[in-house]
């Protein structure tokens, strides 16, 4: 099963200890190692926690909401809509990078890895952390949702002044676990292709972000 050890950074092992001895979390080990047996699985074993272990509990300023990883050869590492360095820039990194241009007058960089972000505090999580190959959503319902769900949870209630970036319907949908007493929620269309134009274009979401950190004392995004 190592595939799916929780070879996790140690603030979230224990952050999430009940969630690794839940009997769900039994059941999505056993889905996994069935599943690596008979298809390939992205992203690779020592990357399914990559979110938490470049972004420690006590370090998240900022919670980015994915749904499932990529499916592709070589894309998914572990972080919501990253791409390793090297591998071409999907769309909706792409259409991310050119609201991140329009907003704040960075240039779209070569690469797409959004490991700089995760180190500067930016959650890259996304809601399910495994996929098969060429096959979107076929690990959803199997229990990284109750997973995620928790970790969320988690942040929102051991944590203050945090922004939720929550793109598209899926993302928004996670807006009840957050307590927007105390944190910043965010929402825009999904940057898809398909819906980029219907309000993630000019959401000037990655201002916003720092202009909140910044309010309360926290260094900015680098983005």
């Amino acid at each position: 099963m190592s595939q799916i050890d929780p070879r996790i950074e140690e603030s979230w092992k224990e952050a999430l200890s009940e969630e690794f001895n839940a009997p769900y979390f039994s059941e999505l080990k056993k889905f996994l190692v069935d599943e690596k047996r008979k298809h390939q699985v992205y992203p690779p074993g020592p990357m399914i926690f990559n979110a938490f272990n470049h972004t420690p509990l006590e370090k998240v300023k900022v919670v980015l909401l994915g749904q499932d990883p990529y499916h592709g050869p070589g894309q998914a590492q572990g972080l919501c809509f990253s791409v390793p360095d090297g591998i071409r820039q999907p769309p909706s990194l792409q259409n991310i990078f050119k609201e991140i241009a329009n907003d704040t007058g960075t240039p779209p960089p070569p690469s797409g890895d959004l490991t700089r972000w995760a180190r500067q505090g930016v959650l890259l999580l996304n809601a399910t952390l495994t996929v098969r190959a060429r096959t979107p959503g076929s690990h959803q319902g199997k229990g990284w949702e109750q997973f995620t769900d928790a970790a969320i949870k988690v942040v929102s209630e051991t944590r203050n002044n945090i922004v939720f970036l929550l793109w598209g319907r899926y993302a928004q949908n996670k807006a009840a676990l957050i307590d927007t007493s105390k944190h910043l929620v965010l929402k825009a269309a999904h940057p898809s292709p398909f819906s980029a134009h219907n309000g993630f274009f000019g959401c000037k979401h990655f201002s916003k972000t720092n202009e909140w950190l910044k309010n309360h004392g926290l260094k900015e995004i680098e983005w």
